[in-house]
Formats: C-alpha cells, structure tokens, sequence
C-alpha cells in the first residue's frame, strides 16, 4: 500500500514546511497543487521533491479534487499546509502501509487537535473534530462550491487514532481575518440557496452558539483560547449573517471566489 500525500497552497511558506517534515519519512509522494503563490511556497516544496502543479484558484473543493487526479497511488491523505502528523498517526500509516492486503475500507477518518493562544484544546466544539483524509482515490471526492467542503466517500469510513496536529490560527489577528473571509463565503453560499436572514440570526442564534461552545462543548475547560474561541464562534455567525444581509440589499450577483 503506497500513499501520495496532496497539498493544496497559496502564499504558506511559513507553514508548509513543518507540515512536509512531518510526512516525509511516509510519503510515498507529495503532490503540490498552488494557486500562483508570491512567496516561497513553491521552493519550500521543491525542496521536500513535491510534485508542483500551478493552478488558477477556483475553490477548495474544486483544487483539491484536481490535486487527487495528479496523484500516482490508489491512496490519497489529504493534509493542509497548517496540519502535521502526530508520532501515533505516522506509527498507524506506516502499520497500515505494511499489511500483507491493503484494508477493507474505503477511507479512514482521523481526530484534529488543535493548538490556539498557547494550549492544545480539547474542547469549545473543536475536539476530536474528525475528518476524512485517508482514502482510495477512486472512491472519494470534494463537494461543496464555497467553504466547508467535505469529501463523499462510496464504501466503508474507518477509524485512525493518532492525532492530525492543526496549527490553525497564528494569532487573534489571523482568526479574525479568517473570520471575515470565511463569512464572506457562507454568505455566498446562503445567498446562493435563497435564503435570507432573519432577525434571529442576529440576535439568538450567535448568542445560542456562544452557550453551545462555552457550556455545553465544556469550552471553560480550555481557559481563555476557550473564551475566545466560544465568542469567535458566536460572532463567526453574526457576520455572516450580517453580510448575507448587506447582500441581499445591494442585490449582489456571486461572480467569483475571493482570492
């Protein structure tokens, strides 16, 4: 069983290359697809002997099905520029990769942690965060026009143990400005689907999504990346909501991506 590791770039060369460190010695090849970066993404990974696509950004679903398709092996794990393996997930490939038969299934989900203002956080609604990222190429593939794609799998989903490292916010700066993109694409995606935005999801439901993390995900536990991260979520969800909105006024037409 041999595994092409797929990265989809632009503009991480300070990220990327922890993340290459951390597959090196278990990749069997390393496909980079980037989006036309002005920085040193594309020497940082020529010197880890990536493969190097240069691609015009569509979306994330559409770049990373692409990135699948210059893979060489039947099995792909999908790994952002910001995430590392664990020494217990790289053990669990390596044990997988050495099987006398390849498995049964068809995909393999793993747990993120996450490492924010200094702790790794185990709770707030970000912990075990699973994910899909181990997968035979030919039975899986990205869905999803805006933001939070997600892979469609045709077969069995099993279950990895070791930690997926995600390193995913540098900063309350970065968070924010993630924030402010991201929002900006579900409000594409609403408008797209017609709906419109209602004075409660200005009012109940970022307050509704503040409790969820704080109390019921336990985001106390995680001290004060917990606080932050229960009133980012919260008011993750106004903006949204409130660009939806700002579009719905202006009657916005949804041309492109932002870059």
């Amino acid at each position: 069983m041999k595994i092409s590791f797929v990265i989809i770039t632009k503009n991480e060369e300070k990220r990327l290359e922890p993340c290459l460190q951390s597959i090196q010695e278990i990749a069997d090849e390393i496909v980079v697809v980037d989006a036309y970066s002005q920085d040193e993404t594309i020497r940082v990974a020529e010197k880890y002997k990536a493969k190097v696509f240069k691609r015009v950004w569509t979306n994330y679903s559409d770049q990373k099905n692409f990135a699948n398709n210059q893979a060489s092996f039947p099995w792909i794990f999908s790994i952002d520029a910001d995430e590392r393996l664990s020494p217990e997930l790289e053990k669990e490939l390596l044990e997988l990769k050495e099987r006398p038969s390849e498995p049964k299934e068809s995909a393999f989900s793993v747990p993120r942690l996450a490492f924010y203002l200094g702790r790794w956080i185990r709770h707030s609604g970000w912990y075990p965060d699973r994910k899909i990222r181990l997968f035979r190429q030919k039975a899986a593939r990205w869905v999803g026009d805006y933001v939070h794609e997600r892979l469609e799998v045709e077969g069995q989903v099993g279950e990895l143990q070791g930690h997926l490292y995600h390193f995913s916010y540098a900063s309350l700066a970065d968070h924010l400005e993630r924030i402010n993109l991201y929002s900006e694409l579900g409000a594409k995606e609403l408008y797209a689907q017609q709906k419109k935005c209602r004075w409660y999801h200005l009012v109940i439901l970022p307050f509704a999504r503040f409790l969820k993390s704080y109390l019921l995900q336990a985001g106390w536990r995680d001290g004060f990346p917990g606080v932050v991260i229960s009133v980012f979520s919260g008011f993750g969800l106004f903006v949204r909501y409130a660009k939806l909105k700002e579009i719905w006024k202006k009657g916005e037409k949804i041309e492109s991506f932002p870059d």
